[in-house]
This record gives C-alpha cells, structure tokens and sequence, in this order.
C-alpha cells in the first residue's frame, strides 16, 4: 500500500434514524499505524461512526475505504473477510456471561476454524499474559471478575486475531483513574506490538492524550477539528476547547429531549 493512501478514508458519510441526523457528511483519513481518538458528546454519533465501518450498521451514504477499496462496493463475502481483520473492544466489554474467559477470548479463533480447543486455550493464556492476567483467570466466569478485569479480558480479545485495524469505544468508562490509566498503556502497547491502525473514541481527556497520536471531534454529525492529541487541550477552536475543558458556555449548547 502506498503511503499516500490513508489505512481508513472515510468520506461523505451520513446516517440518520427517524428524523435524528447523527452523521452528516463524515470526512475522515487515519494514516497506516496512527492512533486516532475522535471525542465528543454523547449521542453525537462516535459510536454510530464505528459500527458503519464495522458493518454493524448500513450507513445511508457514504465512502468507507480500506487500504485504498471501498467495502461499501464490496460483494458481501469479501466486505466480512476485511471486516475480520479488524479488533473491536466494546465500551461495556460484552462478554458471554455463559463462557468461560479463555472461550471469551479466543472465541474468533474458534468460530473460524483457525485453532482447535485446546490450541485456542493456549492461544488464549498467551493473550491474557499480554494484558497482566494469569492464565488461572482463563476458568473464571466474567461475573467473577472485577471492572478493570473485564476491560482487560475484552482486550485480549480484541487482540487475538492479531488485527491490523483496531478500535475501542469509550476503553475507559466505568474505570477509577488509575485503573484507567492501566488500560490506555495496554492498549498503547497493544497496538504497537500489532502494528495496528487504531481508532479510540472516548470523552475523557486524560485518556484521549494517552492513546492517541492524532485526534479528531465530532459535532453536528461533522468533523469539526482535526490535529494532534497533544493539542486536546490548547486547540484553539472554540467547540474543543470548551468540550474538553468542560465549560458550561460556548458554541455547544445541549440538546433538550421533547
């Protein structure tokens, strides 16, 4: 691939559900091997954005490139063989209550066919070490398990497949601060062991400079500013900087429900 072209381009995307518009025209590149964390408010469409890639919802129109093709033109059977190149940790874990931690996480491993039971729970040790957990945690149940535990089992999923692409919606909700932290360094070292490309959406700032290289918000249904995380916090664009500091005035003003 060339490096000119973008690991995921994403232009002209739109969405809406009923009446709501969530996403209105997206515009999005993500350079091979960058770690892009997109904030925003709730509901302003970050995990909506991720699922259209995924696959998980059509979006109405739109181009979602990958390596240069877009899926969206894809026959059906080559659109999910690129989708399985992508790791997904979802924001509340989504674990199977009814398996096992080593199932939870090498259950790809399984349903493809790539590994047999007892090759995948091997597999499946050697991706709990990589994210601090012992392979005895592999027999506990998820209701066994601590919040911080839980992130760390869906990591270890998300990396099993060893994908190319990862993503991870809001990794650090419902976590202390420290443990929050503990979470963003796996998933920065997860990520660069992989190689991946890896797109984060998150509000919490902390944790959007320590994962990200770049950063992007989304407001409106729209890319409003895009540049690097270390900027977060001194932008200079009115929405992000009060969205990030958390000031009550400004261009963002909140939506009432009717």
């Amino acid at each position: 691939m060339s490096d000119s072209i973008p690991k995921i381009r994403i232009r002209g995307l739109h969405k809406r559900f009923g009446a709501k518009r969530v996403l209105d025209g997206v515009d999005l590149d993500v350079p091979q091997g960058t770690s892009l964390v997109v904030i925003g408010g709730s509901g302003s469409g970050k995990s909506v954005l991720l699922k259209c890639v995924l696959g998980l919802i059509e979006p109405d129109d739109g181009i979602i490139e990958i390596d240069g093709k877009d899926i969206m033109k894809m026959p059906r059977g080559d659109r999910e063989l690129v989708r399985t190149r992508i790791g997904m940790l979802f924001q509340a874990g989504a674990l199977f209550d009814s398996l096992p931690v080593w199932e939870n996480v090498a259950f790809g491993l399984i349903a493809s066919h790539k590994a047999t039971r007892g090759n995948a729970r091997t597999q499946a040790d050697s991706f709990l070490g990589q994210v601090g957990l012992a392979a005895t945690v592999g027999d506990l149940s998820p209701s066994e398990l601590s919040g911080g535990m839980q992130k760390r089992v869906a990591l270890a999923r998300a990396i099993a497949s060893q994908p190319d692409i990862m993503f991870f919606d809001e990794p650090t909700t419902g976590l202390d601060p420290i443990m929050g932290a503990v979470i963003d360094g796996l998933i920065v070292d997860c990520v660069k062991r992989l190689g991946s490309t890896a797109i984060a959406i998150t509000h919490d700032m902390a944790s959007a400079r320590r994962i990200g290289d770049q950063a992007a918000m989304l407001l409106n249904g729209r890319i409003v500013w895009a540049g690097p995380a270390e900027n977060l916090m001194d932008s200079g664009n009115p929405a992000v900087d009060q969205f990030t500091h958390g000031r009550r005035e400004g261009p963002i003003q909140m939506e009432l429900r009717r």
